[in-house]
């Protein structure tokens, strides 16, 4: 069966992902729509894309709601990926905690757990004696399934082949039998990260103590410039004087109103 979408179902669509999560869809992205979720309303077995907003407004779970939203948006990333910040977290940052030897990390966005498992591996390799340091990772994401990727901390060899061997070593199982061609991450990585499932459009954030960094990269890109002020102003309140906000190479708070002070294009400071 062929799917066509009218203009009211791609509005109801539009603003249901809007409300729920801040993500802003285009006027003319229809046809994005109908091929990412042509699938999904086959294997539903509906006749119609407003049936299926149908079917997502009724379900109590939730679920539907992340399914269509893991559909719409990309989640992709990679181990290091712009590297810039982890050297940064390594040779800027960590520095002014020594004394204390105690760091908290917001990765809000986490998806299936590439970049909270990097932010940990830079921790243990910048220090010489973790197990002096407290270290505390948050990881978060809206969606249930790339959380549940994130907390197994199971990859495909391929997706660390960039990351020198020496590291692997030190920070990885490689799986054998059944499980040859996977790497798996150590205890000692798992250890410090705490995976939940949070939206970012939610007033408030279940944050009790202030934070020492906070990743939210490429995550900006989907939501309009008034969800990304309320954002960032939500972030500055949950930083400590001193802190440090990063975001994507691709975004950008020039015209968003905000208290940071600009350290590099992609990453700003909560003044002292």
């Amino acid at each position: 069966m062929e799917y066509s979408i009218t203009t009211k179902e791609y509005d109801d669509l539009r603003t249901l992902l809007y409300d729920e999560c801040g993500i802003s869809l285009g006027e003319h992205k229809q046809s994005l729509v109908v091929s990412r979720l042509t699938k999904r309303l086959r294997a539903l077995d509906l006749d119609g894309f407003g049936a299926y907003y149908e079917h997502i407004r009724q379900d109590r779970s939730g679920e539907e709601f992340v399914r269509m939203m893991d559909l719409l948006s990309t989640n992709k990333t990679d181990f290091f990926r712009e590297p810039k910040h982890f050297e940064f977290l390594r040779h800027r940052i960590l520095p002014t905690v020594e004394s204390r030897k105690s760091i908290r990390i917001w990765s809000s966005a986490c998806s299936t757990g590439e970049e909270p498992y990097t932010i940990a591996i830079t921790l243990h390799e910048a220090v010489k004696d973790p197990s002096l340091w407290n270290f505390q990772v948050l990881a978060s994401d809206i969606s249930t399934r790339v959380l549940a990727h994130a907390a197994q901390g199971l990859y495909a060899e391929e997706r660390v082949q960039e990351i020198p061997g020496e590291i692997i070593k030190r920070h990885f199982l490689r799986g054998r039998g059944d499980s040859a061609g996977l790497v798996k991450v150590k205890p000692h990585l798992s250890s410090i990260i705490k995976f939940r499932r949070l939206n970012l459009m939610d007033d408030r954030f279940p944050i009790k103590a202030p934070l020492d960094l906070i990743f939210c990269r490429n995550v900006m890109i989907y939501f309009d410039r008034p969800t990304q002020e309320r954002l960032v102003h939500k972030f500055y309140q949950h930083l400590k004087p001193g802190g440090h906000l990063f975001i994507g190479h691709s975004e950008s708070l020039q015209w968003v109103s905000h208290g940071f002070t600009t350290i590099a294009p992609t990453i700003y400071c909560k003044p002292l």
